[in-house]
């Protein structure tokens, strides 16, 4: 790719994802868009600065003009209001779609063919919420999550079983955190369902501490949400579309008759290339993991119901 924009770019997530994009050698410039000024280029400075020490001649420069979206192959949008200690994600609807029609406007004019990868919470809802105000196609429009999850369940699997978190391979399907569905008859070790490991009730703490990952860490940390984590969770799914890898990785799509259901997002497994979201996957689900998928998708219907 030759132009990836981080719109807010300036807050933690964001400048997480700009760390790693520059390490990885994913663009040829990557610049760091934030309402203020000050903070969007120093920011990218800071990032620019380390670029030495990593051999990377990646270009990483802030802005707080839309303008600069120009040519950007692929936008990712983490800009919104942070959760904070007892918000759900919903509870973050109404401020952040608000701030998105204006990043989705800006994109329509200034970037016109690119893609946009949504990470602003609640996920799902903004995902819908670009595709729809920028009118593109679903294949350029999709959002992290099962991604994020996934990569949160691996590594609570891997601490209870001891085994390499390399041979775990998680799956997550639904709402992203508390509404996620997870599936474990399609986790494993190596190709080994995880229940050859743990029993039942360990796989349910597990999932549980999944779940609420996200406010796992905003506990312990206090002051700040989870920014590392959701940066590379983001990161792995634009690498995978920059180099045509065509990963099979759990995103937010727009559903066109998969799984049942149209004209709604709901994160589901997906491939992806250099034309972004490829297809989606439709596993086969049995009548508990379809029950807990319906509940997840109503959920999001629900907030879905006050912007469509």
């Amino acid at each position: 790719m030759n132009k990836i924009a981080v719109v807010g770019g300036a807050g933690r997530v964001g400048e997480a994802a700009t760390l790693f994009l520059m390490q990885q050698h994913l663009a040829r410039e990557v610049v760091v868009i934030d309402i203020h000024e000050g903070p969007a280029k120093g920011a990218a400075l800071d990032i620019a600065e380390s670029a030495p020490v990593f051999g990377s001649d990646v270009r990483v420069w802030g802005s707080s003009d839309y303008a600069d979206l120009a040519d950007s192959d692929i936008i990712i949008v983490t800009a919104g209001l942070p959760r904070k200690p007892g918000m759900s994600r919903s509870d973050l609807l109404d401020k952040n779609v608000a701030i998105m029609d204006q990043i989705a406007d800006a994109a329509r004019e200034h970037a016109p063919d690119g893609m946009m990868i949504v990470v602003a919470n609640p996920v799902d809802v903004m995902t819908y919420r670009a595709w729809q105000r920028t009118g593109w196609p679903r294949n350029r429009v999709f959002g992290q999550a099962g991604v994020l999850d996934s990569a949160r369940m691996a590594c609570f699997l891997a601490e209870a079983t001891g085994r390499s978190l390399a041979d775990i391979d998680a799956m997550v399907l639904g709402g992203h955190g508390d509404q996620m569905v997870p599936m474990m008859r399609y986790t494993t070790v190596n190709g080994v369902p995880v229940a050859n490991f743990l029993d039942p009730a360990k796989i349910d703490e597990i999932i549980e501490r999944t779940r609420k990952g996200g406010a796992e860490v905003l506990q312990l940390r206090e002051n700040s949400s989870a920014y590392m984590a959701p940066g590379a969770s983001t990161v792995e799914m634009v690498e995978s579309v920059v180099r045509d890898r065509g990963r099979l990785l759990p995103c937010v799509a727009i559903l066109e008759g998969e799984y049942g259901h149209s004209n709604t997002a709901m994160g589901v497994p997906s491939i992806l290339t250099r034309n972004g979201l490829e297809r989606v996957v439709e596993l086969e689900l049995n009548d508990s993991e379809r029950a807990e998928f319906e509940q997840s998708l109503a959920s999001v219907e629900e907030d879905l119901a006050r912007i469509k």
